[in-house]
């Protein structure tokens, strides 16, 4: 077999409707070559002329059956490119008194999980029902969902390609069970180099019980077919209320499933409308510390 041309840089977003695909990864691929070329340049001008290095999960519209208009997002997605760093009121506004007490009252609902509906505002609602819907596997739209993205990582690995897996958000749970059931299948052999996850809420212990494997014990209760795996939070997002993963999955370590988790804090700086939203995949994919995380990584597989 011969070796592919490059390495792959594959991306699952997370819940609510997105652009539609080619719009959408146009702009995420926007926003990781402008971190990735303050970092390297010469790497951001490789994955740039390689279409191909960089590709989408697009599962949203499958789900919503909607697209959403990029032209609310755009002028975000410009400011954001053309900001280097978090300012002065980013990080004012991500380590405000108003959002830690906020996350301490989902906190709060994620260990006494009757509270939720008395402490949610409509947002954390409609995601709950996204999120039970997906995890209810309705009319089998999260199966077909995983399988998305399995498909993808078969297909890579079938040609010997390096993949570095990004899943932001909900698409960091919908990552973990995908990985989850090709390594429990029996038939699929695949590894996959490294999983960065981004925004993830796979330290709530709502979701801990209802993923792929939280009702198993030992070995089985985790994937076993992750080399590194590496995660970023926000301060201020309140989707990844517990920004360390490193304690929660630990145990993975201690079977030798996986050879690294590293936890990584960072300031987002993407705003909408005016106000940060510390959550935005786009904030993510701009930052110093993604793109050298991408940097490294493509270093080691790019030959």
């Amino acid at each position: 077999m011969s070796k592919p041309e490059h390495p792959l840089i594959l991306f699952v977003p997370g819940l609510l409707p997105k652009p539609e695909p080619a719009i959408h990864r146009e702009a995420l691929l926007r926003c990781l070559l402008t971190g990735v070329r303050r970092v390297d340049a010469g790497v951001a001008d490789t994955i740039e002329a390689a279409p191909a290095s960089f590709d989408l999960v697009a599962w949203t519209y499958d789900f919503y059956l909607e697209h959403r208009d990029f032209e609310l997002d755009r002028a975000g997605v410009d400011a954001v490119i053309e900001q280097t760093e978090p300012s002065e009121a980013d990080i004012a506004e991500a380590t405000s008194l108003g959002r830690r007490f906020t996350r301490w009252l989902y906190l709060l609902g994620d260990l006494v999980p009757f509270l939720i509906p008395h402490l949610a505002p409509e947002k954390v609602e409609v995601h709950l029902r996204d999120l039970m819907r997906y995890v209810g596997d309705e009319n089998g739209i999260a199966a077909h969902t995983r399988e998305m993205l399995k498909m993808r990582l078969r297909a890579a690995d079938e040609g010997g390609q390096p993949v570095l897996l990004i899943g932001h958000s909900m698409g960091s749970v919908i990552a973990w069970d995908s990985l989850w059931e090709l390594s429990h299948s029996g038939r699929d052999n695949l590894r996959l180099d490294t999983l960065l996850t981004m925004g993830s809420p796979l330290g709530q212990r709502f979701l801990q019980e209802r993923i792929k494997g939280g009702r198993e014990t030992g070995r089985d209760r985790y994937p076993g077919n992750v080399r590194r795996w590496k995660n970023m939070a926000a301060l201020g997002d309140l989707t990844s209320l517990d920004r360390r993963l490193a304690d929660d999955f630990r145990e993975m370590l201690e079977l030798g499933l996986v050879d690294s988790i590293e936890d990584e804090p960072l300031l987002t700086y993407f705003h909408y409308e005016g106000e940060l939203n510390a959550h935005s995949e786009y904030g993510y994919l701009v930052h110093e510390k993604t793109a050298r995380t991408i940097v490294e990584w493509w270093r080691g597989h790019a030959g």
